[in-house]
């Protein structure tokens, strides 16, 4: 029984947990990565698809950690490399901003061979409190963007009741973005000593590098059975470049600087399974890198171009201090009829941050509905709600070295939100 009502297009439900989106993991998770178009059992499918994620974090009872200056009279405070005392500005901020994830595909197939080419933004970060609270020293705007670009195949043959499938790919990555800081507040300030500049530094960046997949997969397509272990290499970006203007700070005309950082590896296994008569299981745990970043540090090119380019630990920093990250989600699908099927999943995100940022354990339910109106096309579209939990972020040391130096604050559990959709079509 439960293997020819399984047999038929129940593989729509079960790929509603792609819909799922990682985009509320921790790190600088965004689209993550993503084959399951790989396993569309058409020989020609293409698919594309883009979540809109909603998180809603807001920052309170903020401090000013560092209020010491270097701009005269240094605001009542004693000389020094703070930034100056923003302690009047807004104890409160938004932490978070809204954000697409696309992602498009195509997958073909001859006899047991499959390739999948796809683009995909797994990386991503956006946040931007502005000017006018307590720790914009910290934070102004900080965006980080990705792109990339992956061919992935398999060859499947047969073993026991079902197939074995060897994956294997490689992906180009692009990654880009930019920060801006209060680096030094002349409010108060005559303008002989800068009070005619906003002290707003600005930090432009952008790398890229290759990685490469391998992995397992074990299917029983008359059960709706697949079990795969996948893994992502890290991506070397080793020549990062970009620039740093601290022309509103000192006067110093833009200069280039350079850094080098890796993009984290990941390694996910997925399971699914029918359990009886139009009923899935389906289940997965992701572990990411994301223990890698944590300090990233850019130096001069030109050690000439500005005094500070010869601080030992470079002219500046992006600073992340993150922790290892694991997701895990879990659910149910159900084919009503032939043209709809559903499902539901609850996931567990383990945040990346140790004391200092907000990336703390997220909780998320998701659920979804697919229509396929005839065999070579199916529309799909989710909602994910969830809990963004509390927690606080101010000075640590991580590995000896200081982080959270510059602001102090906390927040609460707040909620997060999104919408997915994908449309599917085979030939």
């Amino acid at each position: 029984m439960v293997r020819k009502t399984l047999a038929g297009g129940f593989v729509a439900a079960a790929g509603l947990v792609a819909l799922q989106s990682p985009a509320f993991a921790g790190g600088l998770e965004r689209g993550g990565y993503n084959i399951d178009l790989l396993f569309d059992p058409g020989k020609v499918a293409a698919e594309a698809a883009a979540t809109y994620v909603m998180p809603q974090r807001k920052l309170k009872n903020v401090q000013d950690v560092d209020t010491t200056s270097g701009a005269f009279p240094f605001n009542g405070t004693a000389a020094g490399n703070g930034g100056g005392d923003l302690n009047g500005l807004s104890t409160s901020a938004d932490g978070s901003e809204g954000y697409w994830v696309p992602r498009i595909g195509i997958k073909a197939g001859i006899d047991n061979a499959d390739c999948m080419f796809d683009y995909s933004e797994p990386w991503g970060a956006h946040k931007k409190p502005g000017r006018d609270w307590a720790g914009a020293n910290e934070d102004i705007e900080t965006k980080v963007e990705s792109r990339n670009y992956a061919l992935t195949c398999s060859y499947r043959f047969d073993a026991g009741p079902g197939q074995l499938r060897i994956i294997g790919g490689g992906f180009y990555q692009e990654v880009f973005g930019f920060q801006e800081r209060l680096v030094q507040d002349f409010t108060g300030v005559p303008p002989a000593f800068g009070g005619l500049q906003s002290g707003v530094g600005r930090l432009d960046l952008e790398g890229d590098g290759w990685g490469w997949r391998a992995g397992l997969a074990y299917e029983i397509p008359e059960y709706a059975f697949r079990a795969s272990l996948v893994y992502n290499s890290e991506v070397k970006l080793n020549d990062i470049t970009g620039t740093l203007d601290l022309s509103q700070v000192n006067g110093t005309a833009p200069f280039d600087v350079y850094g080098s950082q890796s993009m984290p590896d990941v390694v996910e296994l997925k399971v699914q399974s029918g359990i009886a008569p139009d009923w899935l299981a389906f289940g997965s745990v992701k572990w990411t890198d994301w223990s890698q970043l944590q300090k990233v540090r850019f130096f001069c090119k030109d050690p000439a171009a500005f005094a500070g380019c010869a601080l030992p630990g470079g002219v500046t920093a992006l600073d992340l201090g993150y922790r290892d990250g694991w997701t895990i989600s879990g659910g149910i699908g159900h084919k009503f009829n032939e043209q709809w099927s559903g499902a539901a999943s609850i996931t567990w995100d383990r945040g990346t941050s140790q004391g200092y940022g907000t990336n703390t354990d997220t909780w998320t339910l998701g659920l979804g509905a697919a229509y396929t109106p005839n065999e070579n096309v199916e529309f799909r579209l989710a909602g994910v709600i969830g809990v963004l939990t509390g927690g606080e972020s101010g000075p640590v040391t991580l590995g000896g070295e200081a982080y959270g130096t510059r602001a102090r604050y906390d927040f609460g559990d707040d909620l997060v939100t999104a919408i997915s959709t994908s449309v599917k079509v085979r030939f």
